[in-house]
């Protein structure tokens, strides 16, 4: 009876598993489809341009290129939150069915055991059985036999009450999941149909570009030799900084070695002083001792001498240097940062060009070769630093303003600025204002963002936390 009664508690208390995992990636999901659904909101706010002009539908299409792509990512994300609820629903209906299943059995066993109790309690009742038993400790073993079996037969009937209710429970669980399901099915139907619209949109604005192939073809040659004329200037000026950089590494390992040379010119200038003040002692020890005692106090005054010069030198190899490498330190910091950066604009914001090569969706022959990538927000947009670091360049083309900030061999590039708000040689910290960033055709402000490390070109979507 006990064997049976640890059982049942055994089975009130285990723990079903299979929910924890899949409620975790539930919740992670919810959670990125709950910034990208606000993302989506703040890029709907951007203007788009009415014009008709090759430039200004270009910069509508890269805007809309980029909306179509958040859009992709929110409905395949709504796609991956249902599975997993699927799953997860497949999970808790094998719960529910191993817990019913428990419950069933559970009152099976609680029901023969009253049905047994009652057909012989027609013959004997309890009293009865106690008082008939033949001597006193049969009495007393009865005795206890009927209260140990009145309170499993209680303790049942608890354990029966409490799997009653976490069948209920899971129930009320699975019920609330195929809600929720339900609305995200419909959510996801609505958002397709968003996202049919904005593709539609852009093969809108594709067509239109096509139909004027001599314009865009001249258009894109334009802001190619621009990106070119402002790469060179900018590899020039990261190049100067490169050489600035080496001299003064330079200029510090020399400024080390002279301190190394005053510092043991200056040890060994004190220990010829300790060796001539010692050599006195000596010879003012000597004329008042014996030939023998003279000896003696050579060697002595040998082995003093000796620990004389060398306890500078142990001192010194104990030295702590008093020169840092703060370059090395700031490219280390900088590089564990690696795709946790912040954005360099503010507000909302759309990844309008990607790094490197790639042919533009639906426009023919339409390549773009980008050393960077072009952020575009909303008017009257500020970029920002996305790391402490020194502003080594602030310089103008084509009346725009362009800004370099140095973190030890790395360097961020923010370009295509109405205004600035920093001198070089100026310290700024991690999303500090660089200045204001000028409108494009569409009337957004578009930043166009690069990394390097020394002369390298490095893909800054990479590197920035999204």
């Amino acid at each position: 009876m006990q064997r049976y009664f640890l059982l049942f508690l055994f089975a009130l208390f285990a723990v079903l598993p299979g929910t924890a995992q899949t409620n975790k990636q539930i919740r992670s999901l919810q959670k990125q489809q709950s910034a990208l659904k606000k993302n989506i909101a703040d890029q709907e706010k951007m203007l788009r341009s009415t014009k008709k002009d090759v430039n200004s539908q270009l910069a509508n299409l890269q805007v809309i290129s980029a909306q179509v792509e958040e859009q992709q990512r929110y409905v395949s994300g709504i796609h991956s939150e249902l599975t997993a609820l699927s799953n997860d629903l497949s999970t808790l209906e094998k719960q529910l069915a191993a817990l019913e299943k428990d419950l069933n059995d559970c009152k099976r066993k609680y029901q023969r055991a009253v049905s047994y109790m009652f057909r012989n309690r027609m013959k004997f009742s309890q009293w009865q059985f106690i008082l008939s038993a033949k001597n006193f400790r049969q009495m007393y073993r009865r005795m206890r036999y009927v209260t140990e079996f009145s309170r499993y037969q209680r303790a049942q009937g608890r354990i029966i009450q409490q799997k009653e209710a976490r069948v209920k429970a899971k129930r009320d669980e699975i019920q609330a999941k195929r809600a929720e399901k339900n609305r995200l099915f419909e959510e996801g139907r609505a958002e397709t149909a968003k996202l049919e619209s904005r593709k539609q949109e852009r093969q809108t604005v594709v067509d239109e570009l096509n139909k004027k192939q001599k314009e865009l073809k001249s258009s894109i040659a334009q802001q190619r030799r621009k990106a070119s004329q402002l790469d060179a200037r900018i590899d020039k000026l990261i190049q100067q900084e490169i050489i600035a950089a080496e001299k003064r590494r330079k200029a510090e390992a020399e400024k080390r070695r002279k301190a190394e040379l005053a510092r043991q010119a200056k040890e060994k200038a004190e220990k010829e002083r300790a060796a001539k003040a010692e050599k006195a002692k000596r010879g003012k020890a000597t004329a008042k001792k014996s030939s023998s005692s003279s000896k003696k106090s050579k060697s002595t005054a040998k082995k003093s001498s000796s620990k004389a010069s060398t306890l500078p030198d142990d001192l010194a190899s104990k030295r702590p240097s008093s020169f840092a490498d703060p370059d090395r330190a700031l490219s280390s910091s900088f590089a564990a940062q690696r795709g946790r950066l912040p954005m360099p604009i503010t507000g909302s914001y759309s990844i309008t060009t990607h790094y490197g090569q790639y042919n533009v969706a639906g426009l023919n022959g339409v390549q773009l070769d980008s050393k960077g990538i072009n952020i575009t927000g909303v008017a009257g947009a500020q970029a920002r630093a996305v790391y402490q670091g020194e502003v080594t360049a602030v310089f103008t083309m084509g009346g725009l303003y362009n800004i370099i900030v140095r973190h030890g061999s790395y360097m961020s590039v923010y370009c295509n600025l109405s205004s600035a708000s920093v001198r070089q040689g100026q310290q700024v910290q991690a999303r500090q204002t660089l200045g204001t960033i000028a409108r494009d055709a569409s009337g957004n402000s578009t930043l166009h963002f690069q990394l390097r490390k020394e002369t390298a070109k490095l893909n800054p979507e990479t590197w920035l936390g999204r």
